[in-house]
């Protein structure tokens, strides 16, 4: 049975793309990769990704005991680069669940970690982390999540990469952090994409480039501000976050898109900053 008035938060603890920048032109939005936390009354933290922003999530609710479920989109080090400085996995009993895309050149998510995590790259490896870490490989699916529902599909990047869309007591939230525009002031959306976004409550969409950059990176597996927000009005979006930003993106710039957005945008339109909080339902 549905819960009356329940309400569950949507947090960003990192909202940069592709390397982490620090600085004072970058100090209000935050210079964190990206990761972002779903908390649901009743359940463990549900998170995206797993950037350098995951490192301050972890401080913050580091507990005895401590579970999470991590639905990571894609590989790149940018979104992973944050898993062996999780503080909740240096305390033995802790325990991290996490999703990602099937690998096509390795057998499994766990092998490529284990690629990465081992000398001369990094000092140690996964196993040798006090805490535990599940591998779960994805594709198209389902995962629940006590009364919870996770719906992971492909959609356009570079290499394997999957939205999310988390759904639970009729509030929805959708993940696409790194998202292909089709081609310059082309609007139009894969199936995967149209499934994940359907009529959300927020839509948390890669947001990377401006027109005239997105003209030089065409083939970098991003997307322009317009395109989000297109997004978001095409699929019925109540809300849309835009997200990724670029590390030339400074505070100054992102007041400007904030700024236009507020006066011009529907849906409902806003920067995503490390420290903004969310709450969706009631």
């Amino acid at each position: 049975m549905p819960i009356e008035g329940a309400t569950i938060d949507v947090t960003f603890y990192g909202v940069r793309g592709s390397t982490p920048c620090h600085g004072p032109e970058v100090s209000r939005y935050g210079g964190n990769t990206s990761c972002v936390a779903v908390d649901v009354p009743g359940h463990d933290p549900i998170m995206f990704d797993l950037g350098t922003g995951s490192r301050y999530l972890g401080v913050e609710r580091s507990t005895e005991g401590f579970h999470a479920d991590c639905f990571v989109s894609h590989l790149h080090w940018d979104h992973i680069q944050g898993l062996p400085f999780f503080p909740p996995l240096l305390a033995p009993g802790n325990r991290l669940d996490l999703y990602a895309p099937r690998p096509e050149r390795h057998e499994s998510v766990a092998d490529v970690i284990d690629t990465i995590l081992c000398p001369p790259l990094f000092p140690v490896g996964v196993a040798d982390l006090p805490g535990e870490v599940v591998f779960h490989d994805l594709g198209n699916d389902e995962v629940r999540i006590g009364d919870v529902t996770v719906t992971s599909r492909y959609i356009p990047h570079i290499g394997r990469t999957l939205g999310y869309r988390v759904d639970w007591n009729g509030i929805s939230v959708a993940y696409l952090s790194d998202h292909q525009q089709p081609g310059v002031d082309v609007y139009d959306m894969c199936p995967g994409v149209e499934a994940l976004c359907r009529d959300v409550d927020l839509l948390i969409h890669d947001a990377q480039y401006t027109r005239d950059e997105f003209i030089q990176r065409s083939t970098w597996g991003h997307c322009t501000i317009d395109y989000a927000i297109w997004t978001g009005k095409a699929a019925g979006a109540k809300q849309v976050a835009l997200f990724h930003h670029d590390p030339m993106h400074d505070d100054r710039m992102l007041d400007q898109v904030a700024s236009v957005c507020g006066r011009h945008c529907t849906p409902n339109v806003v920067v995503a900053r490390e420290g903004l909080t969310i709450q969706l339902g009631a």
